[in-house]
């Protein structure tokens, strides 16, 4: 029997959610009962904008996510930054072209999960998993949440991005703080256990 498929796909403006993308990458893959691949979904700002932006280039390594792309994955991990409590545009202009998809139910039963990156610490994190879930639901996917797996979710004593919807990081208002080990532990984690749920329900 072959193993699940399983697609990370992100958005990443200055490299915060990719870094995630990368540790969950290394969780999925610690059991050994899921093939990974890794996704992006492409930007829809010009060179020009992106160049004022500071922002850095796109990795031209990986490829971006593709209808086909959907319909092949047993199920799919969705990280991005937040947008004033929701999807970055360039989420949602991909979401906008699934309409194939949502006609035919290909996406019917996968599962799915989330993670982010935000400005603050009450920027928006949980919102931005809620508001994402309609596009999720309306395909009828199965989402996966992380609860709280890792026990630095319950850490009080610094900043620390996540919560039970999925792994996240705290970038600050001008990108400068990093993902943390606290956060990259999360991050870890959700793509360990993320692996286990989806080979389990699938093995059956």
């Amino acid at each position: 029997m072959s193993k699940p498929q399983v697609y990370v796909v992100y958005y990443s403006t200055y490299g915060h959610v990719k870094t995630l993308a990368h540790k969950i990458i290394e969780g999925l893959k610690k059991t050994d009962n899921v093939d990974v691949h890794v996704r992006q979904f492409a930007e829809t700002l010009s060179d020009d904008v992106m160049a004022k932006m500071h922002a850095p280039a796109k990795d031209a390594d990986i490829p971006y996510i593709t209808l086909a792309d959907l319909e092949a994955a047993d199920a799919i991990m969705f990280g991005f930054p937040t947008r004033f409590g929701s999807a970055p545009a360039q989420v949602k202009a991909f979401w906008d072209s699934t309409g194939q998809l949502w006609a035919s139910g290909a996406l019917q039963g996968k599962m799915a999960a989330t993670f982010f990156s935000t400005a603050s610490q009450s920027g928006g994190q949980e919102c931005t998993a809620l508001s994402f879930l309609p596009n999720l639901v309306h395909h009828g996917m199965i989402y996966v949440p992380l609860g709280y797996a890792n026990t630095n979710l319950f850490n009080v004593d610094e900043v620390v991005g996540g919560s039970p919807w999925g792994a996240g990081t705290v970038a600050n208002g001008d990108g400068s703080r990093q993902p943390s080990e606290k956060e990259l532990e999360i991050a870890v984690t959700q793509g360990e256990r993320f692996a286990q749920t989806v080979a389990q329900y699938l093995s059956k």
